[in-house]
């Protein structure tokens, strides 16, 4: 039954009003994660009044952590997050009811635990084979998810899944390199950050759930913290795409703390893929060693890189023609060729993605267009010679 005077500034809403908080009172929302960005979207979520909230997490609360994870605080520091959080949302709703899951989402449990009947899905997590494990189980279960990432300064958001709508794999068709993406403390983040892109989850996840459309379906919202500025970048489903059927594709993916601990990076790269065998049919995916073999070979590109002007500064490749972050790639479109290759980098090979993106929406050729796996810590690691 609905709190009339708990939920009294939803009650006035014409979009929300008593049937739609009755809504929320009946919905369930699994979060994955009880970090950074689960702090701020389970926080609103049992503020909300929504009635079930599921929490999956298997990490303690460690003292680095309070600087963003707000569900927590300093007498929780060696507990299970799940137990601390389940603490701070009934003290704010005694009412609700909370579901905790104390262990890492797996290709083994996740169908049990996603198809429990969860209406909404959203994504806390820091690593990038869980958001593929989320996205491909979704879509055995036919289920939206809301996605959020983090990166120093800047944050991204999107819902995937709506009435059929683009995956994350119709964004990001295959991860970078193990070995290309820093760790969690190599990369560091501005503690407000997570508040910020959490916040922006939970308003997509409270608006599926009142049934009103999300705005980030088939869009991505990238915020720039530093900038202070918030960009949309469309995107749509691959008719190309195979459909999931199973998790035996993200399980090669995901090995423990592979994605996100040092001491876990394999120390020699996988094996490269040629970028005709990439399921991408909007661009290139260019592996570093093919890249360096067919430039031994004469093919001479355009090389754009997306990455910050801070970024830039601290080191870059010598041979670049061309330096602009990857949200304003579009306002140098006349410095970017139509009718040569381009080689389009970053650090380790998402923003790129990004970049390619718009591009081809602005009228490139995805078929000049090659996103280079790994980025600028692949180069480096191929031929430190050329970063300057």
């Amino acid at each position: 039954m609905v709190n009339l005077e708990r939920h009294a500034r939803h009650l006035s809403l014409p979009n929300v009003g008593l049937e739609g908080q009755q809504r929320l009172t009946d919905a369930s929302v699994l979060v994955i994660g009880a970090g950074g960005l689960g702090s701020p979207v389970a926080l609103y979520l049992a503020a909300a009044g929504v009635g079930r909230i599921g929490l999956v997490d298997n990490d303690r609360v460690d003292l680095s952590n309070l600087q963003r994870q707000i569900l927590h605080s300093t007498s929780d520091i060696g507990a299970l997050k799940v137990d601390s959080a389940k603490a701070s949302l009934e003290a704010i709703d005694p009412n609700i009811t909370v579901e905790i899951f104390p262990t890492r989402l797996r290709p083994e449990n996740a169908l049990e635990i996603l198809g429990n009947g969860w209406d909404v899905v959203v994504d806390g997590t820091d690593n990038l084979p869980t958001r593929y494990l989320i996205d491909d189980t979704c879509s055995i279960l036919n289920l939206t998810w809301v996605y959020g990432s983090i990166f120093r300064f800047e944050g991204q958001v999107s819902v995937f899944g709506y009435q059929d709508g683009p995956r994350y794999r119709d964004l990001f068709p295959e991860a970078p390199p193990a070995e290309a993406v820093p760790s969690c403390a190599e990369a560091g983040v501005f503690g407000i950050l997570p508040g910020m892109v959490g916040t922006l989850q939970a308003t997509e996840a409270i608006k599926l759930m009142l049934d009103l459309p999300p705005s980030l379906n088939g869009k991505l919202l990238v915020y720039d913290a530093l900038e202070m500025t918030f960009t949309h970048l469309s995107f749509e489903a691959d008719p190309e795409r195979a459909p999931v059927r199973d998790l035996k594709r993200v399980a090669k993916m995901l090995t423990d703390e592979q994605w996100c601990e040092p001491s876990a990076i394999p120390a020699k790269p996988k094996e490269q893929k040629s970028s005709s065998d990439s399921p991408s049919s909007m661009f290139n995916q260019l592996p570093m060693a093919e890249f360096l073999q067919r430039r031994e070979s004469g093919w001479a590109p355009f090389i754009l890189d997306v990455r910050s002007d801070g970024e830039y500064q601290q080191a870059h490749v010598a041979s670049c023609d061309l330096q602009i972050s990857h949200t304003a790639v579009l306002s140098v479109a006349e410095q970017i060729p139509k009718d040569s290759d381009i080689v389009i980098h970053c650090k380790s090979g998402m923003r790129s993605q990004l970049a390619a993106i718009e591009l081809i929406k602005a009228g490139w050729d995805g078929k000049n267009l090659y996103n280079l796996e790994g980025g600028i810590i692949a180069w480096n690691k191929a031929a430190p010679e050329e970063i300057v």
